[in-house]
């Protein structure tokens, strides 16, 4: 296993981890979920470079609009809930609740 993809895995699992262990409140789900695209952004920046084919420039732009407008919906999302429900903890938030 090479040092750049070890690094890369590395830093995805740890964005899973702290998804899946510290769920208490919305802005630390979504700080790791924003890891977890930013080691896809240079895992596939670095695949791009290294493969050198024109079809394969644009991906990493991609990944990187796609998320920018998942961290403003958050934003948005945490913005609403918490001034609907008063805190971001994810326990308060109840999905059938109109």
């Amino acid at each position: 296993m090479t040092t750049p993809y070890f690094t890369f895995s590395t830093a995805f699992m740890l964005g899973i981890m702290g998804l899946s262990l510290h769920r208490t409140h919305l802005v630390s789900a979504l700080l790791c979920i924003e890891a977890m695209m930013l080691a896809l952004f240079t895992a596939l920046t670095m695949l791009s470079s290294t493969l050198q084919l024109p079809s394969t420039t644009m991906i990493p732009i991609l990944l990187l609009t796609f998320s920018a407008c998942e961290a403003s919906t958050g934003l948005a999302l945490l913005v609403a809930t918490s001034r609907t429900h008063g805190a971001d903890h994810l326990q308060n938030l109840n999905l059938l609740q109109c």
